[in-house]
């Protein structure tokens, strides 16, 4: 080889390498340039999808100008047969190769909903409606259509799902939902009655669970629970009514108007404490954990009666004489002390 024939040999293979370098170059700040995203969303990887479908999605949706690259990066970094079928997050810092890998590595979105403690069966159904990411198979609107539906062991429904927050994925159903949280009231509730106080006047789990919905709706300040749980426990053991406006409130059901009349207070129903000795029949909202061992260990005591002081706390009164004055003092407004 002549030395010209050498020299241009060498100035190709020198092109070649600084043109590859710069390939390489552009590929990188390219495949590292956030996509053009101008709010955060989300885009779907159906199954079965292609990366070649994945990128024209992209493309019509102008969030990437080049498609085809998109399709010969993934090849290029092995990444176009490991993606995973779901629901990502598109955010302004979303590069392309951040998008691969996170389909790749199934770094799907996580969304939540958040069932309430005090909350009723009606009311985490409504809740599991305005979910719009879940996919809505229940068609009960009642406690004991929930309970037939989703086919539960225990006697009732009404505050047998634990409140807290669920995370799941787009796509997951309301009934997943709602057996998870199920579940975790089972295990929640009998490790609480696991751990129970000496002689308590229930006699189930399951009412351990009534008596701690009560507690839940009755209690305004976190402090008073054990002491409200006292009272009650006082009450079944003496034989007394419960008189606990929440019960008489849910027996009412949906014509309750927000005022509880002295009416309604005689009206008769199978939750109505003001008519019926013991525990209702069923909860009559979701207990907290709190609640639950508010019901499992009450506070030693003999008060027999509470009063809202309207703050949130309750002053509690071991005789009626002393609760009729609560109530003229902290209810009616009438301070004789």
């Amino acid at each position: 080889m002549t030395r010209k024939l050498l020299y241009v040999a060498v100035a190709a293979v020198i092109a070649a390498a600084g043109a590859a370098v710069a390939l390489a170059i552009y590929v990188d700040r390219w495949a590292n340039k956030p996509l053009a995203i101008a709010a955060a969303n989300t885009i779907i990887l159906e199954p079965g999808q292609s990366v070649s479908q994945l990128a024209q999605r992209l493309h019509r949706r102008e969030l990437l100008d080049d498609p085809e690259l998109l399709v010969w990066y993934s090849r290029w970094r092995g990444l176009d047969t490991r993606l995973q079928a779901g629901e990502y997050a598109l955010a302004g810092t979303t590069t392309p190769d951040g998008l691969l890998n996170a389909m790749a590595d199934g770094a799907v979105v996580q969304h939540q909903v958040q069932l309430l403690e005090g909350t009723t069966v009606r009311q985490v159904l409504e809740v599991l409606r305005q979910a719009g990411a879940l996919e809505h198979t229940l068609h009960a609107a009642t406690a004991a259509a929930l309970h037939a539906e989703l086919g539960l062991s225990g006697s009732f429904a009404e505050g047998m799902f634990f409140p807290d927050t669920y995370t799941f994925t787009r796509g997951a159903s309301d009934r997943s939902i709602l057996m998870r949280a199920h579940e975790a009231m089972l295990t929640r509730a009998q490790l609480a009655w696991d751990g129970r106080a000496e002689n308590l006047q229930l006699n189930s789990v399951e009412e351990l669970v009534i008596l701690a919905s009560i507690v839940e709706k009755e209690t305004g300040r976190a402090a008073d629970r054990a002491k409200i749980s006292q009272v009650f426990h006082l009450r079944l053991e003496k034989g007394m009514l419960l008189q606990t406006d929440p019960t008489v409130i849910y027996g009412l059901g949906e014509s309750f108007d927000g005022n509880l009349t002295r009416a309604h207070l005689r009206q008769d129903t199978p939750f109505n404490s003001y008519t019926r000795r013991g525990l209702p029949p069923s909860a009559i909202a979701l207990p907290s954990a709190a609640s639950l061992e508010a019901a499992a260990h009450p506070e030693p005591g003999d008060y027999l009666y509470f009063v809202a002081r309207g703050d949130g706390s309750s002053q509690f009164s071991r005789t009626l004489e002393e609760h009729n004055a609560a109530v003229r003092r902290y209810q009616l407004g009438i301070d004789r002390s």
